[in-house]
C-alpha cells in the first residue's frame, strides 16, 4: 500500500464557479485553481489531520491525586497483627475510601506530530471536496460602508446559502466580520486560519476575490509538486492543440 503523503493525487480540470455580487447576480465565470480545488480527495489523510487538530485542542489539564499527594494517612491505622484484618500501613491507600487514585490521569499534552505535507494535502483535499459538490461561493466585493447583519442575511438568501457556511475574510474586512459574526451557522476565519476541520464541518465555503486561495497566493496551501505541474502543462498543451 502506497504512502498517502507521497502518492500523487490526480488533478482534474479546473472547476468553474460564478463570480457573484452581494445581490446574487453573476458578474462572470471564473476558474478555480485545479491544484487546490480539483484533486482527488485523500480521505485517510483528512481523517488523520482532523484527529490531530482535535487532539491538539484538548487542554490536557485533568489530574488526580496519588496516595502520596492525598492529605492524611501518616499514622498506621491499626496494629499489624491480631485484629483479623488485612494489614494496612496507611488510610490513603487506593483501596481505602478517601485514598489516592491508582494509575489516574495526569496533566499531559495530546498534540500529535503531523507532517507539513500531510496538513497541506488534507487542506487541498477538503477544498476539492467542497468544489466538487458545488459549494464554493466567490464574491466580487461586499462594499458595505458599515456593518449590518440585515444585509448579511439578504446576501445569504440571494446566493441560496443554507446550513452551515465558512466565510474566509482578509485582515482588513472588519466591517464584514461584524456583519456576519452573530448569524447562526456562519463561522468567520481569516485567510491564515483556513483549516481542514472547519472546511469539512461546514456546508458552504464563501471567499472574496482577495481571499480565494491559489498556489501563488500567501494562503498556507501546498504548492503543486513537479509531477503535478508537468501533468497540468501537458493538459494545457493538448487543449491548445485541439
Amino acid at each position: 500500500m502506497g504512502d498517502p503523503i507521497r502518492s500523487e493525487r490526480p488533478v482534474g480540470a479546473a472547476p468553474k464557479v460564478n463570480l457573484r455580487k452581494v445581490d446574487g447576480s453573476t458578474v462572470r465565470e471564473i476558474s478555480l485553481d485545479p491544484q487546490l480545488f480539483a484533486i482527488e480527495p485523500n480521505v485517510p489523510v483528512m481523517h488523520q489531520v482532523v484527529n490531530a487538530q482535535l487532539a491538539a485542542a484538548r487542554a490536557g489539564t485533568q489530574s488526580t491525586k496519588t496516595r502520596a499527594e492525598v492529605s492524611g494517612g501518616g499514622a498506621k491505622p491499626f496494629r499489624q497483627k491480631g485484629t483479623g484484618r488485612a494489614r494496612a500501613g496507611s488510610t490513603r491507600s487506593p483501596n481505602w475510601s478517601g485514598g489516592g487514585v491508582a494509575l489516574g490521569p495526569k496533566p499531559r499534552s495530546y498534540k500529535q506530530k503531523t507532517p507539513k505535507k500531510m496538513v497541506q494535502l488534507a487542506l487541498r483535499s477538503a477544498l476539492s471536496d467542497r468544489a466538487d459538490e458545488g459549494k464554493v461561493v466567490v464574491i466580487d466585493t461586499f462594499g458595505w460602508d458599515e456593518p449590518k447583519t440585515k444585509d448579511a442575511k439578504i446576501f445569504l438568501s440571494a446566493c441560496e446559502i443554507t446550513g452551515k457556511a465558512l466565510l474566509v475574510l482578509g485582515d482588513d474586512d472588519e466591517k464584514i466580520f461584524l456583519s456576519f459574526r452573530n448569524l447562526e451557522g456562519i463561522h468567520v476565519v481569516h485567510t491564515g486560519e483556513l483549516n481542514t476541520f472547519d472546511i469539512l464541518r461546514h456546508d458552504f465555503l464563501i471567499f472574496t476575490q482577495e481571499t480565494l486561495p491559489t498556489t501563488e497566493s500567501s494562503t498556507p496551501v501546498a504548492a503543486p509538486t513537479r509531477k503535478q505541474e508537468a501533468a497540468a502543462s501537458s493538459d494545457s498543451e493538448e487543449g491548445a492543440a485541439e
